[in-house]
């Protein structure tokens, strides 16, 4: 009887999974669906386009580099640059000054610059946590200190960051850096005071409760939202969104995007 009841627990669920997802709301300044959005990295496929700069994309919290490498293999083949296209993981670090430290790194080992101050021009694409590295990687440290060289970004795409804290964040951790993603936190305000010289494009899934779809935007923005892929963690699964990565693609191509006109208001979840 017990497997009975989880065998129709686990099929009401699945049921509930699907009904949900087909409930999801449309943004109507983003409305492309899966199988367009699909049929258009197909597309983009067949037809390289070369990259206007560097693209570096950033992993998440606790990401190996499985999500980062899969978001820019995506890219490499929707733009056909396989060397101007890396990735960077964090995992064994355990600050952002060490993260900040580790992709500014990466891009001079790929792409050196003779400037003590800045890197090359970048674009950046960051997943979850990524989107605030990146942020921090283009200002001063936090400590005030002026001589370290800032990440020189042009475009910074996120894709489920909290710009503005997460919501799991305010779990018991002794992990400084989910410290520095609480809301109000000293390091969120140090962003929000730098100076920001580059566009910053935030996406998001709804349905994201770890961050939080309301805090995936600096403030004063509101994200390119779309629904959740069927049986899909909003999050966790969000850096692969062939809607989300088939318009930073269009951007990063230089060609029309998907996102029309200005964001449409989160809807009521």
């Amino acid at each position: 009887m017990k497997v009975v009841r989880c065998i129709i627990g686990t099929v009401v669920c699945v049921l509930l999974s699907l009904m949900s997802a087909c409930t999801m709301p449309v943004n109507p300044s983003f409305t492309l669906s899966l199988s367009d959005a699909r049929a258009d990295l197909r597309a983009m496929c067949k037809e390289p386009k070369s990259l206007e700069r560097p693209v570096v994309v950033l992993a998440g919290f606790f990401d190996p580099g499985i999500a980062s490498w899969k978001a820019a293999d995506m890219l490499r083949e929707a733009t056909g640059e396989d060397d101007r296209i890396i990735s960077v993981s964090f995992l064994t670090t355990s600050t952002f000054d060490q993260c900040r430290s580790r992709v500014i790194e990466a891009v001079e080992k790929k792409f050196p610059s003779d400037d003590s101050t800045w890197t090359v021009d970048v674009d950046v694409v960051g997943i979850s946590m990524g989107g605030l590295v990146g942020r921090y990687g283009a200002a001063l440290p936090i400590d005030g200190s002026d001589d370290a060289k800032r990440l020189r970004v042009r475009h910074l795409f996120t894709i489920g960051s909290p710009h503005k804290g997460a919501s799991m964040a305010k779990l018991p951790t002794l992990d400084k850096r989910q410290l520095m993603m609480r809301a109000g936190s000293d390091f969120l305000a140090h962003l929000h005071a730098s100076d920001i010289d580059y566009e910053i494009v935030p996406y998001v899934r709804l349905g994201d409760t770890i961050v939080g779809v309301e805090n995936a935007a600096p403030e004063g923005v509101t994200p390119w939202w779309v629904g959740n892929e069927p049986l899909e963690l909003a999050h966790m699964q969000a850096f692969d969104d062939p809607r989300i990565i088939a318009d930073i693609a269009r951007r990063l191509r230089g060609e029309s995007t998907w996102t029309m006109g200005q964001p449409a208001p989160l809807p009521e979840e």
